[in-house]
């Protein structure tokens, strides 16, 4: 840890540590975090706060995957004056995290299996600012009015933030939200993504007898992908000075090998900061594959056709460095010692969305490290750093002399 201004709130280190190490062991992957929230629930309720003061929205009824809750919404008023603070982690988990044991060696925590994943995003988010929300109920810290959002669903499309029921949160000026590495980090803007949903309709013939009466789905596909590589438009996309990627993650289709194939399904994104710019690798994609169909008949000189869907995942965003948020982030991350880093993400976070509902957001780092993959950590140092970090936002001391 940094060294502390003697002015600056303590947080328990080992309690911020076994508070991580409970909640990464609970399994929640999304849609299925009532176990979690229940968790988180029962702590804040033994701290003495009020169940009045916990809600939770209808954002998983919205979802097209269903889920056990909504977001869970706590809402404070202020024993000081001052505009409202938004604090926010997300609950849920990549499925791979799912029965993970952590044990701590060292500096780190990882999981004790070599089969799963740790958890750490964003269980180590989650922690962060259910440790500030106890240390302030225990302690009956001085503090502005608070908003704490424990959200769902954020990893397979920041599905639970985009449906927050945002009236509830009581319109906070500024919003912090802890789902990174290192805790200078200040991540003001992030990239947008748009997905697309690619349908091919060939002619099922028999690959044996009359493969010439066929027209292949799977050669229509084939034609636009290797057209969109070799013209730079997938993958890595750098069009003068413009840039952003495109990915075909999902291929569906087909049902034997001796039938020509009648149909495929491709699921594809595009992600670029410049909106405008992720717009025409959209329709390079159509383009392609509209190309590809007229390209690609049967011996009758019958053709296939191609139906294309787009749609908007999450917006990109990028936030003033005058911004509040980014500014009282800052001075809280310079108090205890470092040097704020202001990064662009690459990845869509919950801020996108927040941003977009018109409450500018900043994400933080927590500790987290190899993401979604059997080597995540969780480094305690940063951990704990970003737990001093978060209190001090809370109690909106950063200024404090």
């Amino acid at each position: 840890m940094s060294r502390l201004k003697t002015n600056t709130l303590k947080v328990n280190d080992k309690r911020a540590l076994q508070l991580v190490t409970d909640l990464m062991a609970i399994p929640g992957k999304s849609g299925e975090e009532g176990q979690i929230a229940a968790e988180i629930q029962r702590r804040l309720l033994a701290a003495g706060l009020p169940e009045k003061s916990i809600t939770f929205d209808k954002a998983h009824k919205k979802s097209s995957i269903g889920g056990e809750c909504g977001n869970m919404i706590v809402k404070l008023p202020g024993t000081v004056k001052g505009p409202r603070r938004l604090l926010m982690a997300h609950m849920d988990t990549v499925p791979l995290c799912v029965g993970a044991e952590p044990v701590k060696k060292g500096k780190l925590i990882h999981s004790k299996s070599p089969l799963t994943a740790l958890g750490a995003d964003d269980r180590g988010g989650c922690s962060v600012i259910l440790n500030a929300l106890l240390t302030i109920l225990e302690q009956d810290l001085p503090h502005p009015p608070l908003t704490f959002v424990w959200m769902v669903q954020e990893e397979i499309g920041l599905v639970g933030v985009r449906h927050l029921a945002t009236s509830k949160l009581g319109k906070p000026a500024m919003c912090f939200n802890w789902d990174g590495k290192l805790s200078d980090m200040v991540c003001i803007g992030a990239t947008g993504d748009s997905g697309m949903l690619i349908h091919i309709d060939g002619l099922a013939s028999h690959a044996g007898a009359h493969p010439e009466l066929g027209v292949s789905a799977a050669v229509i596909a084939g034609k636009a992908i290797d057209d969109l590589a070799s013209n730079g438009w997938h993958g890595l996309v750098v069009k003068g000075k413009d840039a952003g990627s495109s990915n075909i993650g999902v291929l569906s289709g087909g049902a034997a090998t001796n039938v020509v194939m009648p149909e495929l399904t491709i699921k594809a994104e595009a992600r670029s900061h410049n909106p405008r710019f992720r717009e025409r690798i959209l329709n390079e994609f159509k383009k392609a594959f509209e190309k590809a169909a007229r390209t690609v008949k049967n011996s009758a000189g019958k053709r296939g056709k191609v139906s294309f869907e787009s749609y908007l995942k999450y917006d990109s965003f990028r936030l003033s460095q005058d911004e509040p948020a980014v500014q009282t982030a800052s001075q809280a991350i310079q108090k205890l010692g470092g040097t704020p880093e202001l990064t662009i993400g690459n990845g869509g976070l919950d801020a996108n969305w927040m941003t977009a509902h018109g409450f500018p957001t900043v994400t933080l780092g927590c500790g987290q490290q190899d993401i979604h993959t059997t080597s995540e950590t969780l480094m305690i140092d940063e951990y704990l750093k970003a737990c001093q970090i978060g209190l001090t936002l809370a109690t909106a001391t950063e200024s404090d002399a």
